[in-house]
C-alpha cells in the first residue's frame, strides 16, 4: 500500500496553464536536517500512521530496549534525544520536559520484549505496534523465537538490532560472528526466515528506502509479521543530512480488499448447493474485525461457526451458532459437524493440523472448501473456492450476495446442531463443577472458578502447556477480545509478557480491564522475568500460577505414544536414575514474591474463590499460586474429540510404544489429501 503524505499548494486553474518557468541561476536547496542514523530513524519512526475505516492509529507507538554496545550510543541516545532523558531536552529551559515523541519501555529480557509487543499489536487490532531495540551478539538472537511467533501469527512488530560495524575498523568486534566465507554475514542474517522483511542499513542514506519498505510490510494486512532492520553500530551514530520532507507524517492505509467477482459468483453457487455447511472462523476474522459481520452472514444462513484457536470468540459462547472450538482440542458439537460437513467455509483460518486432525476429520468423501482468506496461499489450501478478499469485506459481499436467493439451513440441520451444543455444555459444567470447598482443584475447575468470576471486560492470555486444550474445548468466551490464546507458536513463556503488551494496549482506557495471564509452572519456569516490568510500571496484571510439578501436557502425550512419560515430571531422580522421587522444592510463588509481585497462595476450592476475587479487584499486579490435583474421570476434561499426528516409533522392544504404534496405524490410515 502507499502512504499518504502532505502535498504542495495545488495550482489556480483560474489563471491558465503556467509559463515555463526559467531555470534559476541559484536554485534553494531542499531543506535538509543533520541527525544521526538513529536519531534520524526515530524521528521518522515517531510521524507513521495507519488508517483503517476512517481512523487513525500511531504506527509505533512505544520502543522496547535493552541497551548493550551496539546500540547504546546509537538508538539508546536517540531515545534520549526524543524525551526518554531526565531534565530538559531540546533546549527547553522551563524544567519542564514535553510529552517525549517515541515511549520508551525497559524490558528485561530481548525475547520477552517481543511477546509483550505481539501481545500489544493483537490487543491494537494490527493497527499500532512497538519496536524493540537490542544490541549485537546474544540480544539480536534472542530476537529470533520472537520474530518467529509474530511472523506466524501474522502480527508486527519491528526489530530493531545492532549489528556489527559496517567500516569493519576493527575485525572480530566483541560478539561477532566470524564466517569464514562470507564478510558480510552476522548473527542477525538468523532473523532473516522468520522475518517478512530484513535490511541491513549499512549507509545511513540507505535508511530512507529500508524504513519505507519496513512501514510498508508492517500495514500490510496480508503481509504483515516481524520486520526487521539490523543496525550497524556505527551507522547508527553516523550524522547525515536529512532531507525534511522524511520526516513528514505519512498516513498508511490498511486496505480492505474485495473479492473478484467471478469468485464471489463461485462461492454463491457453492454455498446454495450446501446442505450442511460448516463455517470455520480463523484469526482473520479478528485481525479484520469482522465478528459482527460474521454474526449477520449466520443470521441470514444459519450456518454453525467452530473456531481456531486464534479464531475462538469470533461469536460469543451463547450465540446460537457458536458451536464451539474445531479440530484435536475442539468440542465434540464442532468435530462431529466437521466429519458430516459437505462445505466447509474457512474465514482466516490457515488450517493448522490441529484444525484439520491432521488430515482426518473432514471425512465426509463429498467434501468441498470455500476459503475466505487476504492471502491466496491461504484462500487456496485443501485444493478450496478461493475467495481472496479481506474477512469483513467478503462476508459483506457474500452475505449481500446471497439476500435475493433465499438460502438458509434446513430447519432439522439448525436443530441437530443447537442440541447437540447443549449437551456438549453439560459436559463443560461437569468439567467446571468444584467439590467441597476444602477440597484441592483440578486445573479444568480453577478455569470453572474463574468463568464464575469474569465478565465481558477481562482478557485471558495463554499460549502452551495442556491448558490450551482446556481453554478451547470449554472456556466460554464472553467478548471479541477476551480469548487470547498464542497457539501459531504456541511458544512457552508468552504469557506474562504479552499480557503486558495487552494492558499498554488498554491502559488509555477510563477502566483498566482484567488482563490474566495463566501459566503452569513450566512455562512460568522459561521466563518469567518480566514481573519486574510489570512491578516497574504498576500495571495490574493477574497472573495465575498453575503448579502440576512438570509438563503435563506433553506427559500426556508422551504416554500416548509410549514415551511413558518420560522426562515430563518436575521429581528428584530415583535409585534407577528416572526421575520418579518426590516433587522438587521449588517455590514458585516466593520466586514471583521475589520479583516484586502481591501473591496469593490458595490451597483449597474456597482458597483460590478468594484469592481470583481479591486479584480481580487488585490496582497493582498480583499473583494467585494454585497447586493442581490430577483429575479424576468427574471432574477432569473431556478426551480429545479428534486425532493428532505425532509420529510413534516403527520398531520398539518396550510394550507401551508397540501398543502405540498399533493404534497410530489404525489412525493414520484414515487421513486424506482434499483434492
Amino acid at each position: 500500500m502507499s502512504p499518504t503524505s502532505p502535498a504542495g499548494p495545488s495550482p489556480d486553474p483560474s489563471r491558465g496553464p503556467d509559463p515555463s518557468p526559467s531555470p534559476s541561476p541559484n536554485p534553494r536547496p531542499a531543506p535538509t536536517r543533520r541527525l544521526t542514523t538513529a536519531q534520524a530513524l526515530v524521528a521518522f519512526l515517531a510521524r507513521q500512521y495507519t488508517e483503517r475505516d476512517g481512523r487513525r492509529h500511531r504506527l509505533i507507538n512505544a520502543t522496547w530496549g535493552i541497551f548493550g554496545h551496539g546500540n547504546v550510543a546509537g538508538i539508546g541516545q536517540a531515545l534520549v534525544e526524543a524525551g526518554n532523558g531526565s531534565g530538559r531536552r531540546n533546549g527547553d529551559r522551563s524544567g519542564v520536559r514535553t510529552a517525549p515523541r517515541m515511549p520508551y519501555l525497559q524490558g528485561r529480557n530481548e525475547q520477552a520484549m517481543v511477546h509483550a509487543a505481539v501481545g500489544y499489536a493483537r490487543q491494537s487490532g494490527r493497527l499500532s505496534a512497538h519496536a524493540v531495540t537490542t544490541s549485537i551478539g546474544p540480544g539480536a538472537t534472542n530476537l529470533v523465537t520472537g520474530a518467529a511467533l509474530a511472523t506466524i501469527n501474522h502480527l508486527p512488530v519491528l526489530l530493531l538490532p545492532g549489528d556489527t560495524f559496517a567500516t569493519r575498523p576493527a575485525d572480530p568486534v566483541l560478539q561477532q560472528l566470524e564466517v569464514p566465507y562470507a564478510g558480510d554475514v552476522s548473527v542477525n542474517d538468523c532473523l532473516r526466515p522468520v522475518s517478512r522483511y530484513f535490511d541491513r542499513v549499512t549507509r545511513p542514506e540507505a535508511l530512507i528506502p529500508a524504513a519505507l519498505q519496513a512501514m510498508r510490510v508492517l500495514a500490510d494486512p496480508a503481509g504483515t509479521g516481524a520486520v526487521t532492520l539490523a543496525l550497524p553500530q556505527d551507522v547508527q551514530a553516523e550524522a547525515y543530512d536529512w532531507p525534511e520532507e522524511f520526516f513528514a507524517e505519512r498516513v498508511w492505509r490498511v486496505r480492505r480488499p474485495a473479492p473478484d467477482t467471478a469468485e464471489l459468483e463461485a462461492a454463491v453457487r457453492a454455498v446454495r448447493s450446501a446442505r450442511r455447511p460448516l463455517i470455520v472462523a480463523g484469526g482473520g476474522v479478528r485481525h479484520s474485525a469482522a465478528e459482527e459481520t460474521l454474526a449477520a452472514f449466520t443470521a441470514a444462513t444459519r450456518i454453525p461457526v467452530a473456531s481456531t484457536q486464534a479464531g475462538k470468540g469470533a461469536l460469543r459462547h451463547d450465540h446460537p451458532a457458536d458451536v464451539g472450538g474445531i479440530g484435536h482440542t475442539g468440542t465434540a458439537t464442532a468435530d462431529e459437524l466437521a466429519r458430516t460437513a459437505d462445505l466447509v467455509i474457512g474465514v482466516g483460518t490457515r488450517y493448522t493440523d490441529f484444525t484439520t486432525a491432521s488430515g482426518t476429520l473432514f471425512e465426509n468423501p463429498a467434501v468441498r472448501f470455500l476459503n475466505l482468506n487476504i492471502t491466496g496461499f491461504d484462500a487456496h489450501k485443501l485444493a478450496a473456492l478461493p475467495l481472496v478478499a479481506d474477512a469483513r469485506t467478503g462476508l459483506e459481499a457474500l452475505t449481500s450476495a446471497l439476500a435475493g436467493r433465499g438460502y438458509r439451513v434446513d430447519p432439522a440441520y439448525e436443530t441437530e446442531y443447537t442440541g447437540a451444543k447443549e449437551a456438549w455444555e453439560e459436559r463443560v459444567e461437569a468439567s467446571f463443577t468444584t467439590p467441597e470447598s476444602a477440597a484441592r482443584p483440578t486445573q479444568t475447575q480453577v478455569l470453572g472458578l474463574l468463568d464464575t468470576l469474569v465478565t465481558e471486560d477481562d482478557i485471558l492470555i495463554n499460549a502452551a502447556g495442556s491448558l490450551p486444550g482446556d481453554l478451547h474445548k470449554l472456556w466460554r468466551t464472553r467478548s471479541r477480545d477476551q480469548y487470547h490464546v498464542e497457539y501459531g507458536y504456541s511458544c512457552m513463556g508468552y504469557e506474562i509478557p504479552a499480557a503486558i503488551g495487552v494492558l499498554l494496549a488498554t491502559g488509555t482506557q477510563e477502566r483498566p480491564r482484567p488482563v490474566w495471564a495463566l501459566v503452569g509452572d513450566g512455562t512460568y519456569l522459561m521466563n518469567p522475568t518480566e514481573i519486574v516490568t510489570a512491578v516497574q510500571e504498576n500495571l495490574p496484571l493477574k497472573l495465575l500460577i498453575l503448579q502440576n510439578h512438570g509438563y503435563a501436557s506433553i506427559g500426556g502425550l508422551s504416554e500416548a505414544v509410549g514415551g511413558e512419560r518420560f522426562g515430563t515430571a518436575y521429581r528428584h531422580r530415583d535409585t534407577d536414575g528416572g526421575f520418579t522421587g518426590p516433587p522438587l522444592p521449588v517455590d514458585l510463588a516466593a520466586n514471583a514474591a521475589s520479583l516484586g509481585l502481591r501473591v496469593l497462595r490458595a490451597t483449597t476450592v474456597d482458597d483460590l474463590r478468594k484469592a481470583l476475587a481479591e486479584a480481580r479487584s487488585a490496582e497493582g499486579p498480583t499473583c494467585v499460586y494454585v497447586e493442581t490435583e490430577t483429575p479424576d474421570t468427574v471432574s477432569g476434561p473431556p478426551p480429545a474429540q479428534a486425532w493428532w499426528d505425532v509420529p510413534v516409533a516403527e520398531t520398539a522392544s518396550r510394550p507401551a510404544a508397540v501398543e502405540a504404534r498399533e493404534e497410530y496405524d489404525r489412525r493414520v490410515a484414515a487421513r486424506r489429501h482434499h483434492l
